[in-house]
């Protein structure tokens, strides 16, 4: 039997914390003077940061300076920190981490995040990245929706990336799992739409983790 693994993204995915990321980036853009509706930032997130701010930056006509986007990131990671303590874990998610456990299914978390703002929301799922494999936007080169992420996650749980399915909440994680060559399963629970992950390459979509959970055999795990 062919070795399976699935990876994870983490917000939207398995913690509810995409508005308060969005609710961060507006906050830090708004503070270097940067005006923007909040639903055109709602609809990068899921992105590295770098590029999530030099997209809203092109959509304005601003000029791109690499000391302004590392200014608005670190105002990000500080507006996000203040509002950690309002995220709760999605229904179902450690629940559906157990379950992999359990049924010996490797699997890992891909996060764009950095470890900084990441640490808090993994401890809400219970898991400990000197435990559990976890990667971070701190490993690689690039963020989604290059593939650099989940590639990576692959090689830590020892399985090879045509063999895993990448789980998220986004678009950018869907084409993400595409040009790694694995499998895309979308959770509705970060905002985008049924249809949108579908588009992207999703070849199932679920609610959220328990809805994910409660389908478990639909996904080849016994």
């Amino acid at each position: 039997m062919t070795r399976q693994a699935f990876l994870f993204d983490l917000d939207g995915t398995l913690v509810d914390s995409v508005y308060q990321h969005v609710l961060a980036w507006h906050e830090a853009l708004e503070r270097e003077g940067i005006h923007l509706s909040i639903w055109r930032v709602h609809r990068r997130i899921g992105m590295s940061g770098g590029l999530l701010i030099n997209l809203l930056l092109r959509e304005t006509g601003i000029a791109i300076e690499p000391a302004r986007i590392e200014r608005i990131a670190a105002w990000h990671a500080e507006a996000y920190l203040r509002r950690a303590s309002d995220i709760s874990p999605l229904p179902g998610a450690r629940d559906l981490l157990r379950a992999l456990t359990d049924a010996q299914v490797p699997w890992a978390i891909a996060t764009s995040s950095r470890m900084e703002t990441a640490r808090p929301t993994l401890a809400l799922i219970g898991v400990a990245p000197d435990r559990d494999p976890v990667v971070t936007r701190d490993e690689v080169r690039h963020a989604k929706p290059d593939p650099d992420l989940f590639l990576a996650a692959a090689q830590r749980v020892g399985v090879s990336i045509e063999q895993s399915t990448v789980v998220g909440d986004s678009v950018w994680d869907m084409l993400a799992a595409q040009r790694a060559r694995a499998l895309g399963v979308g959770l509705l629970s970060g905002g985008y739409g049924e249809e949108e992950l579908e588009r992207a390459g999703a070849y199932r979509v679920f609610a959220d983790p328990a809805d994910m959970l409660a389908h478990l055999d639909e996904l080849g795990v016994r």
